[in-house]
């Protein structure tokens, strides 16, 4: 792969429309999806990808979270591909935390998430796999998972004031 492809920015439609299941996951279209998706987000900073940012509507996400210059607490996870994932909530705890968006640069907000949820998804075998998130992982998922149905983060911040640049951002953390 060449270059990388264009990430879709907040105000393009692709964001808001409701992502396509996929049938065959071993379709060499999908397969392809797949490793453009992992190649974009490697070196972008984020620890997540939705096939919507890349101007595919299509359920198809993927979570590799790692620290990086955004995210310097991440904790450690391989990159996942997860195909028409759902998930549900362990319980009603909720956390807020900041959060970003490669699709909203230069801003962070504090977003509500569940703190554990169960999560189910597809890999790129056709395996139907199972999967428990807490914490900052099971925040990455939810945020992609809404990315698969139209949503970004915004959506979820319960006021604004909670929106601030991703300079402060920096600082917070820097403390």
């Amino acid at each position: 792969m060449d270059a990388k492809p264009e990430i879709a920015l907040l105000g393009e439609p692709v964001l808001r429309r409701i992502a396509e299941p996929i049938d065959d996951v071993t379709h060499p279209d999908v397969q392809q999806l797949a490793q453009t998706m992992l190649f974009t987000l490697e070196g972008s900073n984020g620890v997540g990808l939705a096939a919507p940012q890349i101007f595919e509507s299509k359920r198809i996400i993927v979570v590799a979270s790692k620290p990086t210059k955004r995210y310097p607490y991440a904790p450690e996870m391989p990159a996942t591909v997860m195909i028409n994932p759902e998930f549900i909530p362990m319980s009603d705890v909720t956390v807020k935390d900041y959060e970003g968006c490669l699709s909203i640069p230069s801003i962070r907000a504090l977003v509500p998430r569940y703190y554990s949820i169960r999560v189910s998804y597809t890999d790129l075998t056709g395996q139907r796999l199972g999967v428990e998130f807490e914490g900052f992982i099971a925040r990455v998922f939810q945020h992609e998972y809404d990315h698969l149905n139209g949503l970004v983060y915004l959506d979820r911040v319960d006021n604004n004031q909670d929106i601030i640049s991703e300079q402060m951002f920096l600082k917070l953390i820097a403390i």
